[in-house]
């Protein structure tokens, strides 16, 4: 669709985590390429924003502090006005919040991004001043498990959801493997596997040190996890109960995280709710490191099971040990599933993709 003048975009996000802001910040270098006039509120000291400059975005030093605030409301309302703004694109809680107020009255196209499965209902009456409030013209989902749990919800015109992810590139994951299994004390033998996470309920790492405790002693294989927290009594009863408190390793939050992600042989992801395409899973896709993965929403479209990866079914303690196992006894399978998996990232998850259908969802909006 060819539109006789630039669509006018202000976007409000914030850009402090570079690695995590990554993909989004991309998404708009590209529509920027592609002829969109972009101007992004957020902090100053975001690390994408020379970058953004660069690339002919107009950044603006503003990022909403609390919800409901009158002033914030008010500059953003001004910026829309001010610039002519056709489109604005709201990711987190406080620009949501204060931006649908900002566009009452005005001819401007709202749309909202949701990256995660969970905690919306239309029997809630706060889901009705961000997600559900009428004012919304759009809502891109992550993954097509937040997708269906939009399409779950009364009273939301369902045409106003669609699905379009967060977009990768390989080159940012260039990273060289760290010698772990030398600092651990592990043999080149041994089947490694990684699990990078911070400790929530969501994740499920009781049911991934339940499955280590079942496999047999013989097998030389080791978990190590990645992330802050781990060592709560929860996880560390588990591993007590267990006789492989030697080959379950807790390494806390480590700043090179995938380069030891590099040095394993597979990536195991036990969660059991809530997640959309998990990002230290695209990550290690990425690196191609073999994914094992539960079958919840949001997670069963990053891998074709045992063709890309191995998807078992969530809290299935027995599912998780027998992947692990497959695994162990058929090494070869770990390089052709990261292989497989590399590649899916390249073919399926592209930033270049993903601002493709980015750029068609607003023109459509346009012209309505």
């Amino acid at each position: 669709m060819s539109l006789s003048k630039p669509i006018r975009l202000l976007v409000i996000s914030n850009y402090r985590d570079f690695h995590t802001a990554r993909p989004e910040a991309q998404l708009f270098k590209s529509l920027a390429k592609m002829g969109f006039q972009i101007t992004i509120l957020t902090y100053e000291d975001s690390k994408h924003v020379p970058a953004f400059r660069d690339a002919g975005i107009n950044v603006i030093d503003f990022h909403p502090e609390k919800k409901f605030d009158s002033n914030e409301i008010s500059f953003i309302k001004r910026t829309l006005v001010d610039l002519k703004i056709d489109i604005m694109y709201l990711f987190n809680s406080k620009s949501i919040v204060n931006g649908i107020r900002a566009a009452k009255g005005l001819d401007v196209k709202v749309v909202l991004y949701r990256g995660y499965s969970a905690n919306i209902n239309w029997l809630d009456p706060t889901a009705y001043i961000k997600y559900l409030h009428p004012r919304v013209d759009k809502i891109i989902c992550n993954s097509i498990g937040v997708e269906e749990m939009f399409l779950r919800q009364r009273f939301l015109n369902k045409s106003k959801v669609v699905t379009i992810n967060k977009g990768h590139d390989l080159k940012w994951y260039d990273y060289k493997p760290l010698d772990i299994r030398s600092e651990l004390g592990i043999s080149k033998d041994a089947l490694l596997l990684i699990n990078v996470s911070n400790n929530r309920r969501m994740k499920g790492i009781p049911y991934l040190l339940e499955a280590m405790n079942k496999l047999p002693k013989e097998l030389d294989i080791h978990l190590m996890i990645a992330g802050r927290d781990m060592d709560i009594k929860p996880n560390m009863s588990v591993i007590d109960k267990g006789n492989k408190q030697d080959r379950i390793h807790l390494l806390g939050f480590r700043k090179d995280v995938l380069n030891i992600v590099a040095a394993s042989d597979a990536f195991v992801l036990p969660s059991i709710k809530g997640e959309s395409i998990t990002k230290s899973v695209i990550e290690a896709m990425s690196l191609g490191i073999a994914p094992v993965i539960s079958d919840i929403a949001g997670n069963r479209e990053l891998v074709i099971d045992q063709e890309t990866g191995i998807v078992f079914p969530s809290k299935n303690v027995t599912a998780i040990a027998e992947a692990i196992t497959q695994l162990y006894h058929n090494r070869t399978l770990c390089k052709q599933y990261g292989d497989g998996a590399k590649q899916r990232v390249n073919f399926h998850l592209h930033y270049q993709q993903t601002a493709e259908q980015t750029k068609a969802v607003f023109e459509d909006l346009m012209v309505q």
